[in-house]
């Protein structure tokens, strides 16, 4: 039944949009031209939703906090005043792992942690095998703890971040030596997966959808015929439904920038106040060592509210006036542009039959091209009543052995993972949750396999056309 209705639709659009061709359809990869869609947008200046040009103060907010996602991290001793680092972390600045095709992205085609161990960054680690020079800047987690035997143990669920770098050797934390992970024990034994940097765009916009709007979009894709059935994870405080991260585990932009400064840096903040140790050092360990702790000398948090001494004749007017970089990034991810869509020249005819074809073989039942729309926003206006063009319906869904990593977060099980919104989709050159592939073939193709919702959507491209299949991928890098 299935089939027949999908051959019907597509014989339909065959007959509408173009007559048989044949060839071999491949992705056209990283789309050319204006970064973004926007031709004012730089490799190092995004561009801010369009409100934030109004003159009510929020562009500044906007460029304070672009520049402290680019501002590098030390430990102690910064010239800049940018302490905390370590005593363990991923990368030593926001941008690094957040830049392609401009700043707020996911990562760039030259991955910078490769040149991290050995230098003064990381001078006594080494290298993982997982990180290469042009390969996705990435982070490893161990989705089981090891056994006194070596081995994982499936009844010991772990899934926490093991970061790649620590402080040991560098000059601004002299006296803390860390081992790293064992990676390599690890990869022997099949016990580490992988996670690339989510873009950022057009944040805000998905932060401000309210509940309601998300349970609508749920409830009107719900009778699809196609074995998809998706959930939202869920704010483990307040119940409300969360939208950030690969398994939408995060609910606000603060609580995704609080993490990823502790996690991905290891800087504790106003959210996340306490260094974080390895999770084997936590749940089975004795934590940090002594001389690891408090190594910028300020105390906790390291990243703070910035006081400011008290000036003019109000003593409150400046106190409170000056964030920290934890509140600014978020700042800076809730103003940020989404991306807008670009069809290279001659190519708007085939991009308009793969988005025909798109929502015909069911690929939009999770990738909604658009929610309608955003609550009222108290920031600036352009996050209110917005239609949010982000090709995703922010909700959880079984992928799968295929895709699956066995790490649990908030509500989301180890083969769910958030619809990736495909907004920017045309610029990203690593793909999927782990950057396995810069194939879109090969991305869709991972949609199959045993208990993904995905599998019937993916057998119904299978069956495409050469053609058709071809319009499909140059309508999503036209994204």
């Amino acid at each position: 039944m299935k089939t027949m209705k999908l051959a019907s639709i597509l014989a339909l659009l065959a007959t509408v949009f173009f007559p048989a061709m044949a060839f071999a359809q491949s992705d056209p990869g990283v789309r050319p031209g204006a970064i973004n869609g926007q031709p004012a947008a730089t490799a190092t200046n995004p561009l801010p939703v369009t409100s934030v040009n109004t003159g009510d103060g929020s562009m500044q907010f906007f460029l304070n906090g672009l520049s402290r996602f680019q501002d590098i991290e030390s430990v102690s001793n910064s010239p800049t005043g940018n302490n905390g680092l370590g005593p363990r972390f991923n990368s030593i600045q926001c941008s690094s792992c957040h830049s392609q095709p401009t700043v707020g992205g996911t990562g760039p085609a030259m991955n910078p942690q490769f040149a991290f161990a050995g230098s003064s960054v990381a001078p006594r680690d080494t290298t993982p095998s997982f990180i290469t020079a042009t390969g996705p800047t990435r982070e490893a987690r161990f989705p089981f703890f090891f056994d006194q035997f070596g081995n994982p143990n499936p009844n010991a669920p772990n899934g926490g971040v093991e970061d790649l770098f620590t402080v040991s050797g560098r000059s601004d934390a002299v006296g803390c030596s860390l081992p790293q992970p064992s990676f390599a024990y690890a990869q022997a034994t099949n016990n580490i997966i992988f996670r690339i940097p989510t873009p950022v765009f057009g944040a805000g916009l998905i932060e401000n959808l309210d509940d309601s709007t998300l349970i609508a979009n749920r409830r009107a894709q719900a009778n699809n015929n196609l074995g998809i059935s998706g959930t939202f994870n869920h704010n483990g405080n307040d119940g409300t439904i969360s939208r950030f991260g690969w398994k939408a585990q995060n609910k606000s932009l603060e609580l995704f920038a609080g993490e990823a400064y502790n996690v991905e840096m290891g800087i504790s903040n106003e959210i996340f106040g306490q260094d974080r140790p390895l999770p084997g050092e936590d749940q089975l360990g004795s934590g940090l060592p002594t001389q690891c702790l408090n190594l910028s000398g300020s105390g906790y948090p390291e990243d703070t509210t910035n006081f400011a001494a008290k000036t003019g004749s109000d003593q409150y007017a400046t106190n409170a006036s000056i964030p920290s970089d934890t509140v600014m990034f978020a700042m800076f991810m809730r103003l940020l542009a989404p991306p807008t869509p670009v069809t290279t020249p001659g190519n708007s005819a085939s991009v308009a039959r793969g988005q025909a074809v798109f929502s015909a073989i069911g690929c939009a039942t999770c990738h909604t091209a658009t929610i309608t729309s955003t609550q009222p926003s108290n920031f600036t206006s352009s996050l209110g009543s917005a239609p949010v063009n982000a090709f995703s319906d922010i909700e959880i869904h079984h992928m799968g052995v295929g895709l699956a990593d066995n790490v649990s977060q908030g509500g989301a099980g180890g083969d769910q993972f958030r619809t990736a919104p495909l907004w920017g989709l045309g610029q990203r050159i690593f793909l999927l949750h782990d950057g396995r592939t810069t194939n879109l073939l090969a991305a869709i193709q991972a949609h199959q396999s045993n208990g993904s919702e995905a599998t019937q959507v993916e057998e119904n491209f299978d069956v495409l056309a050469p053609s058709q299949k071809q319009d499909l991928l140059n309508f999503l890098r036209s994204l």
